[in-house]
Formats: C-alpha cells, sequence, structure tokens
C-alpha cells in the first residue's frame, strides 16, 4: 500500500529508527489553492522542506493540494510543480532524490468545490488511515485563497473535515485579514463561529524572516548593554523600510483594493515596530507574555493624522490599472504605492522618538532592514588616520536587522563596533569574519559586528515548521490584529482622496521621494513637478494634480504665492546642500517685475538661508545707473539684498556704468564680467541660474532674431530690446546652459500664451530665446503658476 511502501523505503535508508515511531500518528495537510502563484513559490517548497525535516520525526504525512479546478488540469498543474522542488544544499542528492520521489507519491490533488467536495476529502483521509491501520495526529489547512472565500470554505471544514476527538486541527490563514478594523473584525467573527482561536493561524510571512525573528531573542539575549540605552535618551531615530524594484503589474486588481499601506504597513512593518517598542516580557519564548507587551506597546502609540504619511504612486500603474481591469482611459486611481509614515510612541521609553515607516513598489532596490540609529554625542579630536576606524567613538553609531537582499543579500545582524560586541546564538548564527568592500549605510562593513544565520531558510519553511509543532509565537492573535487595524484605520480614511506624489520608478525617483520630519509631521523634501487636468476651471479642489513636463523637464505648478513659496524654499535647499559639498553657492537671478516676490519672500522667510556662502550675480541688466528705479541691480538690492547678510565682495553687478558711460563696448564691460565669473566660478558652471519668460518668448537679455548671445562661446554679451532702456547687458544661452540648475519662472494670465506656444514648439532659440535653455549637463525645472498655465 503506498503509505506503507513509503515508510519502508524511507526505513531501509535509515531515516527513521524504528517502526514503532514510524506510526505514532498521521498528519494530513491540506493546502487550499495548491495552484495559485503563492504556492507555486513558497508554500509547496516549505511542505517539501517539512517533510525532509519531519520524515523521522514518528509522525507520517499525506499533502492534498485542494483547488477549483476540474481534476485533470488541477492535477497536472500542481505535479509541475512538484517536480521542479529542490533541496538545500547540505541535503545529499541521493537522500533528495528519495524523498522528493516520496513526497510526490504522498501528494495527491482535489477538487473542492462543493460540500460533497469537502465530504469525500474526508472519507478517503479516514479510509486511508483505516487501511494502514494508522491512528491520526491531526490536520492542517493552509488556506491560500482569497480572504472573500474563507468563510464557506470554514463551513465545510467545520461540518465536514474536523479531525476525530483526540486529533488537533490548524487553520493558517494567510493575509490580508480584512479590509480595515470593520470589516478585520466581520471576517473575525465569521471566523469563530467555525473554529477556536487556538485553531486559528494567521501569517505574516515577515514574521518567519530570520532577522525579524531575531529582533526580541537579541533584544533578551543583550539585556546587559541594551538596557541603558534602549530609549528616547540615546535613540535618535528608528527606521522599519521594505523596498521593491518590481511593481504591480499583473496584480493591480488586488492593489486597487488594498494599496501599499494595508499591503505592507499595517502588518509587516508593523509587527516589526512592535518587537521594537514593545516593552521586554520576563519570559521572550511564553506567546502569552509576548503578546501582553505587544498589546501594551500599541496602546502606546499615537495616532496617526493626515499629515502622518506622505504617499506616491508610479506613473505606470494608471496605465497598468487600465489595462488590466478595463476601466476607462480618463479613470485615476487614488491607490498609493508608495508610502511613508512616521509614527510616535507615547511611552516613558519613546516619547518623541520618529519611527519611520517606508514601503513602496518601483523603488530603486530591494531591500528589507529595520535600523536603529542612536544618538552620538561624541568629539574626537585625533584626524581618522590616527584612530582604529572601526570602535571610534565618532562614527555613527547603530543596529541593524538586515532582512535581505540589498547589498549584502542575506539576512544579518549588524551592530556598530563602537556600541558593543553582541551576544549571538552560536547554533544559528556566525559572525562573518572576511569583511568585503561593501558599505552600510555610508560606513563599510568593517565598522560592524556582522551575523548571519548558519543556515539561511525562507520565511515560510520556518513558518510551516511553526505551525507543525503548534507554536503560536510566530503567528497573529485576533487581539493583535485588531490592535493594528484599529491604529491604521483612521489614517487610511484620512488619505482616501489624498492626492498622490507620481514617481517614474527605478532609479530615475532620484529625489523625488525623499522626506523630511518637521513638527512632528512629514513632507516630501523637494517639489513635485505638477500639471493640471481640468483647465476649463479654476479652483483648486477641481484639479487632479500629476508629476508632468514642460518641454521634456520637470514642471512645478501652483497658484503664484503657494509656487513662489515652493521656489524660494527650493532655492534655499538647493544652496544649502551646495554650500554643504563645495563650502559656497553661485546665484545667478534675472531682472523684471517676477522675482520681485520671490526677492520678497527669500528677505522674509528664509532666515536659514546660507547668504554668507553666496555669491550674487545678475543674468541681465538695462544700461542705466545701478541707482535707477529701472536697474536690475536697484530692483535686488531694494526687495532682498538690503534685508539679507550678503559679504559684500560677494555681491557682483554687471558692469554697465564705466567711466561714466553706459554700455560703451570700448569700455569692455562684458570682457570685465566674463572674466570675473571665470576667475570665481568653477568652470564658469553657476550653481543656480532663475530666469524669467518675456510675452516674446525673450529670457534674460536674449530677444529674438538677437545677432549676439544665442549661439557660440559662452560670455557675457550687449543687446538690444524693442522696448526702452533699448541696451540690456546679459549672459549668452551658452554660459546659462552651462549652470548646474536653472530654474524658469513664469507667473501671471499674461504669459498663458508664450506659455503655450513653448509648450508646442521645440529648440528654436532664434524665434522664441527661451526654448533654447537647455543646460547641458544640469536640471531645468519650470515654475508656471496656474495663471501662466490655463489662461
Amino acid at each position: 500500500k503506498m503509505l506503507r511502501r513509503v515508510l519502508c523505503t524511507v526505513l531501509f535508508m535509515g531515516a527513521l529508527p524504528s517502526l514503532a515511531e514510524a506510526s505514532q500518528g498521521h498528519i494530513s495537510v491540506v493546502l487550499l489553492g495548491a495552484t495559485g502563484d503563492l504556492a507555486k513559490k513558497y508554500l509547496w517548497q516549505g511542505l517539501f522542506q517539512l517533510y525532509l525535516d519531519q520524515v523521522s520525526s514518528g509522525h507520517s504525512f499525506t499533502f492534498h493540494g485542494a483547488a477549483l479546478k476540474a481534476l485533470e488540469p488541477g492535477q497536472r498543474l500542481m505535479f509541475d510543480v512538484l517536480k521542479k522542488l529542490s533541496c538545500p544544499p547540505d541535503e545529499s542528492p541521493n537522500r533528495c532524490a528519495v524523498l522528493k520521489d516520496q513526497f510526490l507519491k504522498l501528494s495527491q490533488y482535489h477538487q473542492l468545490k462543493t460540500a460533497e467536495n469537502y465530504t469525500m476529502l474526508n472519507r478517503e483521509i479516514e479510509t486511508l488511515l483505516r487501511q494502514e491501520g494508522l491512528k491520526e495526529a491531526g490536520r492542517i489547512f493552509y488556506f491560500s485563497v482569497p480572504p472573500f472565500a474563507y468563510t464557506e470554505i470554514a463551513r465545510h471544514i467545520n461540518s465536514s473535515c474536523r479531525p476525530p476527538p483526540g486529533a488537533w486541527l490548524r487553520v493558517v490563514l494567510e493575509k490580508p485579514f480584512g479590509h480595515d478594523l470593520q470589516s478585520a473584525q466581520q471576517l473575525a467573527a465569521e471566523l469563530t463561529g467555525f473554529f477556536r482561536e487556538e485553531e486559528m493561524y494567521r501569517v505574516d510571512h515577515y514574521l518567519g524572516k530570520q532577522a525579524v525573528a531575531h529582533i526580541l531573542p537579541f533584544r533578551d539575549q543583550n539585556r546587559q548593554f541594551l538596557d541603558p540605552i534602549w530609549n528616547r535618551h540615546h535613540v535618535e531615530r528608528v527606521e522599519v523600510v521594505l523596498k521593491e524594484t518590481v511593481d504591480a503589474k499583473g496584480r493591480t486588481s488586488f492593489y486597487e483594493q488594498y494599496g501599499v499601506i494595508r499591503d505592507m504597513l499595517q502588518n509587516h512593518l508593523t509587527e516589526a515596530l512592535m518587537f521594537l517598542t514593545m516593552e521586554l516580557p520576563a519570559n521572550v519564548s511564553r506567546a502569552e507574555e509576548v503578546l501582553q507587551c505587544k498589546l501594551q506597546a500599541f496602546q502606546a502609540l499615537w495616532g496617526l493624522e493626515k499629515n502622518s504619511a506622505v504617499l506616491g504612486q508610479y506613473q505606470a500603474y494608471a496605465s497598468q490599472v487600465q489595462e488590466e481591469l478595463q476601466k476607462a482611459p480618463d479613470y485615476i486611481s487614488t491607490t498609493p504605492t508608495f508610502a511613508g509614515v512616521l509614527v510616535h510612541s507615547g511611552s516613558l521609553r519613546w516619547e518623541g522618538v520618529p519611527f519611520l515607516l517606508t514601503s513602496g513598489k518601483a523603488l530603486d532596490e530591494r531591500v528589507g532592514y529595520v535600523r536603529v540609529l542612536f544618538r552620538n554625542r561624541a568629539y574626537c579630536t585625533q584626524s581618522e588616520t590616527l584612530r582604529d576606524a572601526g570602535h571610534s567613538q565618532c562614527k555613527a553609531k547603530q543596529i541593524v536587522f538586515y532582512i535581505g537582499h540589498g547589498a549584502l543579500n542575506t539576512p544579518a545582524v549588524l551592530v556598530s563596533r563602537n556600541l558593543f560586541r553582541p551576544v549571538m546564538p552560536q547554533g544559528s548564527w556566525r559572525e562573518e569574519v572576511g569583511q568585503s568592500d561593501l558599505s552600510i549605510f555610508g560606513q563599510p562593513l568593517s565598522d560592524y559586528y556582522v551575523y548571519v544565520p548558519v543556515k539561511e531558510r525562507d520565511a515560510y519553511s520556518v513558518l510551516i515548521s511553526n505551525i507543525y509543532h503548534g507554536r503560536k509565537d510566530f503567528f497573529i492573535t485576533i487581539e493583535n490584529l485588531l490592535s493594528s487595524w484599529a491604529f491604521w484605520t483612521p489614517l487610511l480614511n484620512s488619505i482616501s482622496n489624498q492626492p498622490l506624489r507620481l514617481y517614474p520608478g527605478g532609479v530615475e525617483n532620484q529625489h523625488l521621494l525623499d522626506f523630511e520630519m518637521v513638527s512632528g509631521e512629514v513632507a516630501f523634501t523637494v517639489a513635485e513637478p505638477l500639471e493640471l487636468l481640468n483647465p476649463n476651471r479654476l479652483m483648486p479642489t477641481d484639479f487632479r494634480t500629476i508629476q508632468s513636463k514642460f518641454r521634456q523637464s520637470p514642471l512645478v505648478s501652483a497658484w503664484s504665492e503657494d509656487l513662489i513659496s515652493q521656489l524660494a524654499s527650493d532655492m534655499e535647499k538647493a544652496a544649502s546642500r551646495t554650500v554643504a559639498r563645495s563650502g559656497q553657492f553661485h546665484l545667478a537671478l534675472s531682472g523684471g517685475s517676477s522675482p520681485v516676490v520671490l526677492f520678497q519672500r527669500l528677505a522674509r522667510h528664509h532666515y536659514a538661508f546660507p547668504w554668507k556662502h553666496t555669491h550674487i550675480w545678475l543674468v541681465d541688466e538695462r544700461c542705466v545707473p545701478l541707482t535707477d528705479t529701472e536697474s536690475n541691480f536697484f530692483s535686488l538690492h531694494n526687495h532682498l539684498l538690503q534685508s539679507v547678510r550678503v559679504p559684500y565682495f560677494n555681491v557682483h553687478p554687471m558692469p554697465v556704468h564705466l567711466n561714466q558711460r553706459l554700455c560703451v563696448e570700448e569700455d569692455r564691460g562684458t570682457e570685465l564680467y566674463a572674466k570675473e565669473i571665470m576667475a570665481l566660478v568653477a568652470n564658469a558652471s553657476f550653481d543656480l541660474v532663475l530666469l524669467g519668460v518675456g510675452t516674446d518668448g525673450h529670457t534674460a537679455s536674449l530677444f529674438p532674431h538677437s545677432e549676439d548671445g544665442l549661439e557660440g562661446a559662452p560670455t557675457v554679451v550687449l543687446t538690444e530690446s524693442p522696448v526702452k532702456p533699448h541696451q540690456r547687458m546679459s549672459l549668452s544661452l551658452p554660459l546659462i546652459n552651462r549652470a548646474r540648475r536653472v530654474f524658469v519662472l513664469v507667473l501671471g494670465k499674461g504669459k498663458h500664451d508664450i506659455t503655450t506656444l513653448l509648450s508646442r514648439v521645440g529648440h528654436e532659440p532664434r524665434k522664441w530665446p527661451a526654448s533654447g535653455v537647455s543646460p547641458s549637463s544640469g536640471q531645468l525645472v519650470w515654475y508656471v503658476d496656474y495663471e501662466a498655465l490655463l489662461g
């Protein structure tokens, strides 16, 4: 008979000590959704690993794959998957081949669609056991099916497929467990009608990830080091991050219902957060004590509000939804595929410490980690070369539970060498002594004590093993589940229609998704390029904002007051970062009426602007005395320079007034200014050039059909304006295009026609000089207010 033949073969190989032990009891494993994606990728492999591990335990097994498909196609699909199962590297090939063959013989497919199908399955299990003379130890039903099917399946199992008295039942439920607090409560109530709480194992597979599973044991085994520093006085911030490079293609039906917060943050990231913030129980191995401490940690969390989160959506998502779900071309999805959330705890231990939870699809790398960054009060007087870099107190101090992938490509625990040498269990973790040239969070790997698992195990293999052993401390209880939903549901409700920042995906995201903490809230650090989709009405609430381009460059658009605020903020950030990098910031400013409100904004609101390290240059100037009200410098001085502390020698007006004459070629004012630029500005490449656009398409003082300044060598030129005062001095277009950044500001309804025209024409600087603005190796951003954009 089948089971007897399998047992005899395994006994012959020496895998089982005796036939008596082999007949201790039989376990039937039923995998519902056996031909689905999760089963193919992880669950069958996990069940095979269970068989490899437990074949000598004294239990016998049968594995029942079940799905809605008819017998023949379902069986074919299932066995196609089973034939591709693999053994771990440390398993001998001969033993692997025999056990894989036995596993296939012990596996069979069933169509489970009706009540009669469940009754028949139960009858087959009972008949098999009776024929083999085996006692039933228990049954495992693994629900790898959508949650809407749970209740009906539960009803059938409870009425037709329960094991006899004396044998246990374990029902494994995959997430999502509900959509919000109310639906989770409803699902829990329905399932409680069929199963006892101790029979249900709610899977969060990240609890099977070796680095996550080791957070509590690590804290427990290193209490002597962590007790003094695991608190708000020493921890600067905590980051819990899961980044994916894949998008939602093929899964948009699921993603439209759930989105990234429900898919990742409410479960995986929250569970890791609880392991960090909860008080340590006296015994971390007791599931009841761990649960009570987790519930207390949940109760201490501050409520989340709309400004607690920043949200994004990768650009291709909308078209993928339209294609896969047959949505109309104008369908707009408000489902986030990226989220960064700031969480605070009100507990005495963690009050004031920011916890940042971040996850998203179509990001630059696939990586997961939990990072605890400690404050550093050390100041080291010795130079880096004279001290032990690995143990330097001036290095960052951190503990990282590295979940996997990324640069390390393995689960790991990293502890800064200037913190302490951690205690790690020798049987399951080993120190990685061969330090590579990798860098983790800006530090070489040699700055850390690095520990990796002795044997790397898939999360589902770990969890399936725990289900077999009846260990519930790696699973989600009903109290735990409802506490998590109670925490997240108010935020989900408040952001249901919140505009999303669109991002291109992958490495092209650049800094678009970077965010910062300000007064207990989070906000993106860089302005979003925006476009409006509803040009017929001018109420802000009517517009759906999306990332867009203007002339193939980023566009930022808003009402003029908000636009100026954003531009000023972006200029300050650019200045601060440039000064931090190179020590000085070279800023070239255009004249005209548009920049006046910007100058006033900078003077009154941007006290942190590094004016002391900023050089101010003019993009263009009218050929009038600098004290004339028509002078661009006069306007700049009145509205900005007299209100900020820019060193005198850092202000560079254009030399239009020499030898008591205005813009005379023989005075060589253009050459003087060009030489000054070459002497002070590295590579004659300004850090930021601010331009405007005239109604005729001119920019700077470069006018249509100009004979000078549109091409040729980078220089400073004299030009002719069609309006008085006619003579101007201006940076040439090639010189402007050498800048690291160029911001173009366009304001007012009067600029609508030229804005529309520029959006359509190509590179034709002789007709429209503004169309020639294209930094050769820098960034161009257009700041256009709604009136100029929409008319």
